[in-house]
């Protein structure tokens, strides 16, 4: 099973947990299995189309789903995935 990591500020929506097991596949399925266990999650990570929304950074290892095969990269049994919200500040 890999292994998301869920941050900090999204953890209330996953009864505090910071790692979930999920089943491999590709990050769409991971994601939709991570939102259906989790429904509060999905307005956080899906926008109204069901697509991972922009202003949220997924990682497998240590590279950026926008750098690989986005939503269908492969995710696989030892794969570690990283959710990153972006932080939006300013001065």
């Amino acid at each position: 099973m890999a292994t998301i990591i869920i941050p900090t500020p999204l953890r209330k929506f996953t009864n505090n947990t910071a790692k979930l097991q999920i089943a491999g596949g590709t990050i769409e399925s991971s994601i939709k299995e991570l939102t259906t266990n989790f429904p509060d999650l999905k307005r956080h990570l899906l926008d109204e189309n069901g697509r991972i929304r922009s202003f949220v950074n997924i990682f497998v290892g240590d590279e950026d789903i926008r750098d690989l095969q986005q939503e269908q990269t492969l995710v696989k049994d030892d794969t570690v995935v990283s959710i990153i919200p972006a932080i939006a500040g300013g001065l």
